[in-house]
This record gives structure tokens, C-alpha cells and sequence, in this order.
């Protein structure tokens, strides 16, 4: 109860939109490695599994949110292509050895906070991303957030009050 989904039509047109893409040659979501950060109940991350992604992290702090997260990845039997990591996507970590950098990333945090341009910049700095990185982050209309530097912004779409901008990682 106390995350706030994508809604249904803006996720569909989002997804939409990773596939026909026209500022990209490729599907972005045929064999992408995902990493759906601010996760809540990993809606974003498990909907690019079943739309052709190889595999995804979730990350999620909220203890609720990542429970919910790991439930709904086991209810889908995605285990073997799904890791949740239970951590702050403000102060992550390096990235593991272990994990290969995301070339697709879906940022919702809470809208107003400012967390989305906190989270890429750590994502960025602790190489978590491949160059050519395709990330997007809801925000509130009313509250936009700007990205760090090197995410350049390659499309933007609304819905109802929230925005989705989309950018690509330019280290």
C-alpha cells in the first residue's frame, strides 16, 4: 500500500515506445539487462522480463516494498533471471563482479525528493551502467528533476501528473 505504481496505461506506452523506439536502431528491450531501481513491487523490471529482457536487478530499501518485490519474482518463477537487492539506491555500492552493467534502467522514486538524479548519479559512479545506457525516470509534472551530467535526454512523455523522460547514459 504505501508504493505508488506506474499506471497501467503509462507503463504499456513506455514499453511501447522500448521497442520501436526512433532514436534507437535496436529493440532496447531484446536481451537487455535491466536494473528497475526505487522497484516497490518490481512491476517495471518483471514487465521487461516477459518482454524479451535477459535479466533484471531490483533495487529496493524500503523492507515492505523489497518483500513484496522478491514474492511477486518467485510468483512469476523468474528467479534465475531476477536478483533483488535490498539496499539505498543514494549510497549503492560498486558494482559486483558479479552483476553485469545495466544498458537499461527504470528509476521511480518518490516524486518531489530529487532521489532520481541522486540515484543516476550513483549508478554512474559506482559502474553500474553500460555507455550508451538507456535509463527513465517517472517525476512528477509538477516537480521535474534534471539529470546529472553525461545523461543525455533523448525523448519525454506524459501522463496524467507524472513525466517520464528518457535518457541515454553518455559517460
Amino acid at each position: 500500500m504505501g508504493t505508488r505504481p506506474t499506471s497501467d496505461r503509462a507503463r504499456e506506452a513506455v514499453f511501447n515506445i522500448l521497442h520501436h523506439a526512433k532514436w534507437r536502431k535496436t529493440d532496447i528491450l531484446e536481451n537487455a539487462r535491466v536494473a528497475d531501481v526505487f522497484a516497490g513491487t518490481g512491476a517495471l523490471g518483471l514487465e521487461a522480463l516477459s518482454q524479451g529482457a535477459a535479466e533484471a536487478v531490483f533495487i529496493e530499501k524500503d523492507a515492505a516494498a523489497a518483500r513484496t518485490c522478491q514474492a511477486n519474482i518467485d510468483a512469476m518463477k523468474l528467479g534465475d533471471r531476477a536478483r533483488l537487492l535490498k539496499t539505498d539506491a543514494l549510497t549503492l555500492a560498486l558494482r559486483p563482479a558479479t552483476i553485469a552493467a545495466r544498458n537499461l534502467v527504470f528509476l521511480d522514486p518518490p516524486y518531489g525528493m530529487g532521489w532520481g538524479g541522486q540515484a543516476l548519479r550513483q549508478l554512474a559512479e559506482k559502474d553500474w551502467l553500460e555507455p550508451g545506457a538507456v535509463c527513465l525516470l517517472e517525476m512528477a509534472k509538477k516537480q521535474q528533476e534534471a539529470p546529472p551530467a553525461g545523461f543525455g535526454q533523448v525523448d519525454e512523455r506524459s501522463y496524467g501528473v507524472a513525466l517520464v523522460r528518457f535518457f541515454e547514459y553518455l559517460p
